[in-house]
This record gives structure tokens, C-alpha cells and sequence, in this order.
């Protein structure tokens, strides 16, 4: 099993930038599809974007042009830049890989490794 390990959520006011990070123990990791979702509380987890292994991206419209996905494969590690934060962004962010695979996707049943995910909260 692959371990990631979310970091960098925290309290932040409608308007700031905030980046989160997801370190991968796996080897696998450049080679491999990796995904952020989000889930904030009562409602179902959902999709925020995802990042193949040779970096393109795919966004939900809710965060598009305001969210960025990078990776570093040197350091198995993938980030979200997180810009121009609502308070509809408030929510606990995971972080997802899809070993081997080349193809993204916004299903977290195609996903078999999570973080234990991560609080972002943006006050008004």
C-alpha cells in the first residue's frame, strides 16, 4: 500500500492563496495518475483535478482558473495552488493516486491509494 500525506490546509480569509502538498512513498509515483478531492462536511466527495504523469491537466469548472495542479516527480511530490479562495472552497482536501496509469479521471472509485486528508477552511 502507498502512503501520501496531505499537508498545508489551515484558516485562511476569502481572497487569500493557499498551496497544499501530497508526498507519495511510491516509487510508482512519476509514473502514475494523481488526483485532489474535496469534501466538505455533510455532502459527498468531489472532484477538484487531476494530474497525469507527464503533467497535463483536467479541473472541475467550480475551481477552474483559480486552482492550479504541479507535481515534482524528483520529489514524489504533487501540489494545489489554490488562488482567490471562497468560502464554498471550505472543505477537508485528499489527495488520490492511480499507479501505472496515464489517464485521468474524475471517479474516486478509480483511485486506490488516499491521504488522510487535509482542512481547508475560508472565512468570510
Amino acid at each position: 500500500q502507498v502512503q501520501l500525506v496531505e499537508s498545508g490546509g489551515r484558516l485562511v480569509q476569502a481572497g487569500d492563496s493557499l498551496r497544499l502538498s501530497c508526498a507519495a512513498s511510491a516509487r510508482t509515483f512519476t509514473r502514475s495518475t494523481m488526483g485532489w478531492f474535496r469534501q466538505a462536511t455533510g455532502k459527498e466527495r468531489e472532484f477538484v483535478g487531476s494530474i497525469s504523469w507527464i503533467g497535463g491537466t483536467y479541473y472541475a469548472d467550480s475551481v477552474k482558473g483559480r486552482f492550479t495542479i504541479f507535481r515534482d516527480n524528483a520529489k514524489n511530490t504533487m501540489y494545489l495552488q489554490m488562488d482567490t479562495l471562497k468560502p464554498e472552497d471550505t472543505a477537508v482536501y485528499f489527495c488520490a493516486g492511480r499507479w501505472n496509469s496515464g489517464i485521468m479521471s474524475t471517479q474516486p472509485s478509480d483511485y486506490s491509494d488516499w491521504g488522510q486528508g487535509t482542512q481547508v477552511t475560508v472565512s468570510s
